[in-house]
């Protein structure tokens, strides 16, 4: 406040000044939060950004201020630094991620007050703390493993396996907190061994929350509700989702916008399961609904399931920020995988990460053990050869790179007994069912013949004995073999993966270099292409041959750069780290009568935040072009955008999806384009 005045002030810009007056070198680095706790982390210096810079805001004249705010806050007269451990080479990323690690404090305990406040002017209990414990979701976890244990339809050898796996990674437990890897072949259940490890780990030395994430929003609800069956009573309490096509929506009731954001924004639940593009943004974000949880990380087991699909174009600053949570803010990461990518120092990769402890027992030996399928290149097919593999095999799965060419399989195979597809341009309830469908008639021995892209590798339980699968990357590839033979009931060399070269759907470049990795391992590795060396083997090759361009944005080297005046640009990192370059909008599918209710009651006031989470089911994610066009068209049509704005949108042409076969589809050249940046 102004000396002798109770007019409002540039509260934050005076609190940024006065911590470097006070403090100096380190009083920067509290001066980036402090100044920002509002509006968000800003560049050190100006390159030309709409917000102010730290530099500008720090010349702004700021009157005299009453001298009884020092006696108020009980300042120390001086600070010492962080004892952090440092990495060499590395201190730029460091000093950066611990600003945003003390601007969640900031702005989460902002939050916290300020919420207080007002629920006590308005006469509200307190906010109650998430519960259960860790100890009590143990127990739970425990009683569930051993009904699974006792349900199991799988063979008994697989099964003792699987129990194998789970005891001995559970003894590891006792390790110290760190990086681990979970190197367990498909079908070997990783899921819930990871979680079990997870909770002994956590509890062993006093971490406080498990958090799972996963790198396909398509599975999440899958994984959430694996959980929160785990943990019976206890599940819908315990286990938060943050994910939501429209958790960015701005709602027009606070009511609405609290509701969503309480639970999400600071992660303050045991277990928390999560997208990547979630967790690793968050980790590079310069906002303040983005960074508030970031304190709340520190001190969990995070699990990262899939880790092969770490982002290659971000991988370097993507890995620092994951040994950065491990060396300095007491977490256990675990990178969970059948296929483990090369990432360590140990094997061969240029500052990468040390002393990794693999959880599971004997790996190579678990391969051999679980070997289900016989991986081999069929070389070039054209479209009218795999039409032909669909007819000849009664039930076979084929994985082509994307959505364009799945449709035009499906159409030229229309006419085959039990033919199906699968596509992100189904709703999710769509492809749930369809799913179900698949599942039923496998068990039954009926006729199934699926064309799908990728998503039906990523964690979708079904089992083909015959797949195809279009070339890609050898660990898309050790992916779509977990489709094959999945519960091992059938011989290995009566369950063929057949890799593939298409002649007429070229691949991006992008997926053409992984394809090009993929098939040196095939010309130079003899044995098992799904063993840990082989895969070992591409990871290295891929790594070696993006180089430079495995930090593309240049972002370690901005942040290194900048570490001797500490004028580092947090609005340029939030913006060069994104996991998903292109601009997706979500657009509603009024798929069946539960979807219509929805979208009406997403109109009444009260309703909005509850319609939202439920509708998520029913959306197509579209790129932004498409979209455009859609709506040019007529078919796409905002919901009431007098009162919720430009933000839901919905189809309003039925003949547009088509529920029996490929959902969304209009044969616009202009749409079409669009769709050909999509895989």
């Amino acid at each position: 406040r102004l000396k002798g005045n109770p007019q409002r002030v540039n509260h934050s810009t005076a609190g940024a000044v006065e911590a470097i007056n006070l403090y100096g070198k380190l009083g920067k680095l509290l001066a980036f939060a402090i100044a920002g706790h509002h509006a968000g982390l800003a560049n050190g210096v100006d390159d030309g950004n709409a917000r102010s810079a730290l530099l500008q805001r720090l010349k702004e004249q700021i009157p005299s201020l009453d001298t009884v705010w020092k006696s108020e806050l009980k300042l120390p007269s001086l600070l010492k630094p962080p004892q952090l451990k440092h990495r060499k080479d590395f201190e730029g990323f460091q000093l950066a991620f611990l600003v945003r690690m003390l601007y969640s404090c900031l702005v989460d305990a902002d939050y916290i007050d300020t919420d207080a406040f007002y629920r006590k002017l308005e006469g509200k209990a307190p906010r109650a703390a998430r519960t259960p414990d860790l100890n009590a979701l143990r127990t739970q976890l425990d009683a569930y493993l051993v009904q699974l244990s006792s349900s199991q339809s799988s063979s008994s050898s697989v099964h003792e396996l699987r129990q194998h796996i789970l005891e001995k990674s559970r003894e590891r437990a006792e390790l110290a907190p760190g990086l681990f890897t979970l190197t367990v072949p498909t079908g070997g259940g990783k899921t819930l061994t990871s979680m079990a490890f997870a909770l002994d780990h956590a509890l062993t030395h006093g971490l406080r929350r498990v958090i799972y994430v996963i790198p396909f929003t398509s599975i999440i609800e899958q994984n959430a509700k694996v959980f929160r069956d785990a943990f019976g009573a206890l599940g819908s309490d315990a286990v938060l989702e943050h994910h939501s096509a429209f958790e960015d929506a701005k709602l027009p009731d606070k009511t609405s916008r609290d509701k969503l954001k309480v639970a999400t924004e600071n992660w303050d639940a045991p277990v928390i399961v999560t997208t990547a593009v979630q967790f690793f943004e968050s980790l590079f974000a310069d906002r303040s609904s983005a960074c508030r949880k970031l304190h709340n990380i520190a001190g969990s087991v995070i699990i990262l399931d899939e880790a092969q699909t770490l982002p290659l174009t971000l991988l370097r600053p993507t890995m620092a920020a994951i040994d950065e949570l491990a060396r300095n803010y007491q977490c256990s990461i675990v990178l969970c995988t059948a296929t483990q990518p090369a990432l360590s120092t140990a094997q061969g990769f240029y500052n990468g990460f040390d002393e990794v402890r693999e959880i599971a027992p004997n790996p190579p030996e678990l391969f051999e053990q679980l070997a289900r399928v016989s991986v081999s290149h069929i070389s070039v097919q054209t479209d009218e050869q795999l039409l032909e593999h669909l007819q000849k095999n009664d039930q076979v799965l084929i994985i082509v790179n994307n959505r364009r060419h799945a449709r035009a399989l499906f159409d030229g195979g229309k006419d085959l007994a039990g033919i199906r597809h699968l596509t992100t341009l189904m709703c999710a309830k769509h492809r749930s069912k369809v799913l179900e469908e698949i599942r039923a008639d496998l068990k039954a021995g009926r006729t199934c013949r699926v064309i799908s892209t990728s998503l039906i590798e990523a964690g979708v339980d079904v089992d083909f004995p015959c797949v195809l699968r279009a070339e890609a990357g050898l660990d898309s590839i050790a992916q779509a073999a977990g489709r094959c033979n999945r519960n091992g009931l059938r011989e290995k060399a009566a369950s063929p993966v057949l890799v593939f070269q298409s002649p007429e759907w070229k691949a991006p470049p992008e997926l053409d270099q992984l394809a090009a990795s993929m098939r040196e391992v095939v010309r130079n590795h003899s044995g098992d292409l799904l063993s840990p060396e082989a895969l070992q083997f591409y990871f290295e090759l891929t790594y070696r041959a993006q180089g430079t361009n495995l930090d593309k944005k240049k972002i370690l080297e901005g942040l290194q750069a900048h570490a001797p005046s500490l004028d580092f640009a947090f609005q340029n990192v939030a913006r060069d780290y994104k996991l998903i370059e292109s601009h997706m909008i979500p657009v509603i599918v009024p798929f069946d009568k539960r979807a219509e209710r929805l979208i009406y009651l997403l109109t009444i006031k009260d309703n909005i935040a509850s319609s939202a989470k439920k509708l998520q089911p029913y959306i197509v994610q579209i790129p932004e072009s498409g979209l455009k066009q859609l709506h040019k068209a007529g078919a796409v049509q905002l919901v009431a955008p007098e009162k919720l704005g430009h933000q839901f949108w919905r189809l309003v042409n039925p003949d547009l999806y088509d529920k029996l076969g490929a959902g969304l589809s209009w044969d616009d050249p202009t749409f079409i384009l669009s769709e050909k940046l999509v895989f």
